[in-house]
């Protein structure tokens, strides 16, 4: 008997017949004998319409209120796929992430797991029940409810299967897998049997939207076994796991991420820490910071350029605006017309001219470059976001073809 955590985002439990197909798969997984704990995502558009209630109330709400509101959307996940459950005679049990024993820091809206209290899930699986949790969701120690942000029902999935030391957690997407490129964009994209956490953690960060970055971050720290499967095909997946084959494939994939912002600071003074006073900034207001440039000093002067995302644009710019004399910059600029599109792959730390090959893609194709950054095994490049679609195709076929 193996213990499996399987996942299931918004579009897999989007309405009847959905949530119903979910439970068949969550059924079958039971009756071959297997331990099973689920997590569910809100349906469908739920978060965007809860999103909307709020706006038509404010444009300034309290981020525990939007905690204490976006939270439900989950809670009605749960609460429908274990009546499906019960229908197929499957017994089931529904857990709010605080019933489940999410513990997390005081953040709202991007709280971070501390730890997870079991007990409550081993005891129910333990009544021969399936037992389904709603994803994204905690509660922190004044007992208000938190959410986990971005991809958290992903983030849910692999802290449970770490803490309860599962033997699989399945995470079921309306894709097969993780293919080569987005295969709504790259008509040739292919699909990957199996992929590296470190090669899969580089794409989820660079707009990759299969899984989310802290999952593959939490699974790569816990050794936890992971496959990316999909929820309207039974076809195998793609396998996440610790190796590194650079004599396989040299590329794995090409991303494109569109939530991207530029800050350019203009004429801050060339002298030791000013850097350090910008970016301290954005530290403490919790700003994820990316590409970064700093000009070369010109007449003791110099500019400080970065990425940001997108819906974190406003924060940063008006928290350097509020801070202006801290660091001595004499203007803030912003731009969002830009996108980033990315290769990632084990293989480039062994075969030399992979951004050479990129760079010919994008000139063939006339489509400039605005910024660069690189590291062991991913390239990123910074384009005008009407041309993203056109550079990840130009790369995709540049190097799988």
């Amino acid at each position: 008997m193996a213990l499996i955590v399987q996942k299931f985002g918004g579009t897999s439990v989007a309405n009847r017949d959905r949530l119903f197909n979910v439970a068949r798969i969550v059924a079958n997984t039971r009756n071959e004998g297997n331990d099973v704990v689920v997590v569910v995502s809100a349906q469908g558009d739920t978060t965007d319409d809860l999103l909307e209630k709020a706006a038509e109330i404010t444009h300034n709400p309290s981020q525990r209120e939007m905690d204490m509101l976006l939270s439900t959307g989950e809670q009605i996940s749960i609460a429908l796929l274990t009546m499906a459950l019960g229908e197929l005679g499957c017994p089931a049990i529904s857990l709010t992430g605080w019933q489940a024993g999410f513990r997390t820091d005081r953040t709202h809206t991007k709280a971070r797991i501390q730890r997870i209290d079991s007990e409550r899930i081993s005891n129910e699986l333990a009544k021969n029940r399936v037992v389904v949790v709603a994803g994204f969701q905690g509660i922190n120690r004044h007992d208000d409810i938190t959410t986990l942000g971005r991809g958290g029902s992903d983030t849910s999935a692999v802290a449970i299967a770490a803490a309860l030391h599962a033997d699989l957690c399945q995470i079921y997407t309306d894709v097969d897998g993780v293919y080569t490129a987005d295969p709504r964009i790259v008509k040739k994209a292919k699909k990957l049997d199996v992929i590296t956490f470190d090669e899969m953690l580089e794409l989820a960060s660079l707009g990759a939207q299969v899984l989310n970055n802290r999952s593959v971050e939490l699974a790569k720290k816990y050794g936890v076994n992971l496959e990316v499967c999909s929820s309207m095909n039974n076809v195998p997946g793609t396998i996440v796991k610790e190796v590194v084959d650079v004599e396989g494939m040299l590329i794995k994939g090409v991303a494109k991420d569109v939530n991207v912002a530029v800050i350019s600071i203009l004429g801050v003074p060339d002298v030791p820490g000013m850097s350090f006073k910008v970016f301290s900034l954005m530290a403490q207001r919790k700003i994820n910071v990316d590409i970064i440039l700093q000009s070369s000093g010109n007449e003791g002067y110099k500019d400080v350029i970065f990425t940001v995302p997108l819906d974190e644009m406003e924060i940063a710019r008006k928290t350097l605006e509020e801070n202006m004399g801290r660091f001595g910059g004499n203007k803030i600029e912003v731009a969002d017309n830009v996108a980033k599109v990315s290769v990632v792959g084990a293989g480039m730390q062994s075969h030399p001219g992979v951004a050479s090959t990129m760079f010919e893609a994008l000139y063939e194709n006339n489509i400039n470059i605005h910024m660069i950054s690189t590291s062991e095994i991913k390239i990123s490049v910074l384009i005008d976001k009407k041309e993203a679609d056109k550079a990840v195709n130009a790369i995709h076929n540049a190097f799988v073809g």
